[in-house]
């Protein structure tokens, strides 16, 4: 073992404390302190089924586990001592607790992720190690599409549950596009009614001559969508939900013709689009349109507590703005230069709404363009521009270059990588990718709260997929939102890449369809399906 014990994400500090093993058997029990009582049930739930250890309620003797809150330590951080029994998870506060919790189980080997034991009745043992831990940004997310292809309830579940195995704490969940609405919304029944559905679905990309001519759809309901909510929250992860506004928005048009630019475009004749890119089909910039909009997010502020609701904000094309008599009206009662801003004023709307009732907007990085109110956050994806003018004009920042960390694009070079897209990012690119970037002030940088990974789902149909694009590079995205990394090219590569050998392990118990070292397997590759692979180094802008 390493120094770090082979743990993804790489701890702070561990100390090895003596040789052998300390021990845990039928025998062991569990003793939750005050607020820990959900990291209990957590690991009753998870770690005890696993090993076949009931873990009842410690009733004294020092054979047991013990969960406490210490408020001297960070309020995500976390003290794991297994030097004899007890062995004890300590935290800043639940959320500390539970991300130790997730240590303990990585020190107990890849059996312990597995959802039955594979010997029962055997002991289980644990190095003798004291690990002190706490995250470097506290914003630790993957933004995951399910619009362009859906992935039922359960299989969102299972994401939930690898992003806890990781630390990660925010989960953006992108659930409108131009290609699928998937959240109900009680007073406009059409949205999924209409909206979560499309005829035929382009497999590849969209130069690509093959469609699978099927409909394609799904949406989760309202008591769907409290469930993710609260098996988030017992994993200390934040929803963070994504509603698309202004562009990206035909599969709401399609429901409802109404919001679209009614003057230039018959919007009656649009159904959900089947292709991929980038579509014309745009809100119109009118009062129906607040009004409508203000009502589904009335519900998504039910349904998510979350601080901060994004709104999308990217890739608004306004030709039928320049063609439409109404938006031209509007720009002139409200005394704008142009259709840009017409949008910043969309945008801004919607971040006063949401002030109003004591939430924060967060979008992509194009909603810089206008200004913004003082309190909305920008999510930089079009590289690092966008997030270090945020920051400098006082925004918070959550850094998700398409560059570093969208993993829908491609791996490795070679005919064997399926639906190639985009530049190679490897598992090593991933790594060295630095959150905050170096031309920002330290004043500046605190507005960086963290990164996130992106896996947009247009060439990624089923879960399959999508776990060989997130992973292994989650992992090292993981480590970079996690631990205090040196400067990219002092980064350890080869010994991420050592405790990764027995992190594979934990993902093979976990039954996630990675993408091996070696290569896709056999099955994982997608032979005559055009991609869009670019070639060299992407631009560092």
């Amino acid at each position: 073992m390493t120094d770090k014990a082979d743990l993804i994400p790489a701890p702070a500090r561990c100390s090895w404390n003596a040789a052998g093993h300390t021990s845990l058997g039928a025998g062991t029990g569990l003793r939750a302190g005050p607020g820990t009582e959900g990291v209990a049930r957590w690991l009753r739930a998870t770690v005890g089924a696993a090993t076949g250890l009931p873990l009842p309620e410690a009733d004294g003797g020092d054979d047991r586990v013990e969960l406490s809150i210490e408020p001297g330590l960070p309020p995500e951080g976390y003290r794991l001592v297994t030097d004899g029994l007890p062995v004890r998870i300590q935290g800043g506060s639940a959320a500390g607790v539970f991300w130790g919790a997730q240590t303990f189980r990585q020190l107990l080997g890849p059996d312990a992720f597995r959802r039955a034991p594979l010997h029962p009745g055997r002991d289980w043992d644990l190095p003798r190690v004291t690990v002190e831990d706490a995250p470097r940004f506290g914003w630790r997310g993957l933004m995951l599409d399910v619009a362009r292809h859906f992935m039922p309830k359960e299989g969102v579940l299972r994401y939930l549950d690898l992003m806890a195995a990781h630390k990660l704490n925010v989960f953006h969940f992108h659930l409108t596009d131009d290609q699928g609405w998937r959240i109900e919304i009680g007073r406009y029944p059409r949205l999924t009614g209409i909206g979560s559905w499309r005829a035929r679905t382009k497999i590849g990309h969209r130069a690509s001559p093959l469609w699978e001519e099927k409909p394609h759809g799904g949406h989760y309901t309202q008591d769907d969508i409290r469930e993710i909510v609260a098996y988030a929250a017992e994993r200390h992860i934040t929803v963070v939900p994504e509603i698309d506004v202004p562009g990206h928005s035909q599969a709401a048009i399609a429901a409802y013709p109404e919001l679209g630019n009614t003057d230039v475009v018959d919007t009656a004749a649009l159904t959900v689009w089947d292709d991929w890119g980038i579509s014309a089909n745009v809100l119109a910039p009118t009062d129906t349109t607040l009004r409508f909009y203000e009502g589904v997010l009335e519900e998504v502020l039910e349904l998510f507590p979350a601080e901060f609701v994004h709104i999308g904000g990217d890739e608004c094309r306004k030709d039928q703005w320049r063609r439409s008599a109404a938006a031209k009206n509007r720009i002139a009662d409200l005394g704008l230069a142009g259709e840009d801003e017409l949008q910043s004023w969309f945008i801004g709307h919607f971040d006063t709404w949401l002030a109003a009732r004591g939430r924060r907007l967060i979008g992509w990085d194009e909603i810089l363009e206008g200004g913004l109110a003082p309190g909305a956050a920008v999510s930089s994806w079009r590289g690092y521009g966008g997030g270090v003018a945020a920051a400098r004009a006082g925004h918070d920042v959550v850094m998700c270059p398409e560059q570093y960390v969208y993993l829908d694009h491609r791996q490795a070079p070679g005919d064997d990588e399926p639906v190639p897209i985009g530049f190679v990012r490897t598992l090593e690119d991933v790594y060295r990718f630095e959150p905050v970037p170096a031309e920002l002030t330290a004043e500046e940088a605190r507005h960086v709260l963290g990164t996130q990974a992106n896996v947009w789902t247009e060439v990624l149909e089923d879960a399959a997929r999508v776990d060989y694009q997130a992973f292994p590079r989650l992992a090292a995205l993981a480590e970079v939102a996690w631990s205090r990394l040196p400067a990219p090219a002092e980064r350890d590569f080869a010994d991420f890449e050592h405790r990764m050998a027995a992190h594979y392990r934990r993902l093979d118990a976990l039954g996630v369809g990675y993408r091996p070292p070696t290569g896709p397997r056999p099955w994982q590759r997608r032979p005559g399906v055009l991609g869009r692979p670019i070639d060299g180094t992407p631009p560092n802008r």
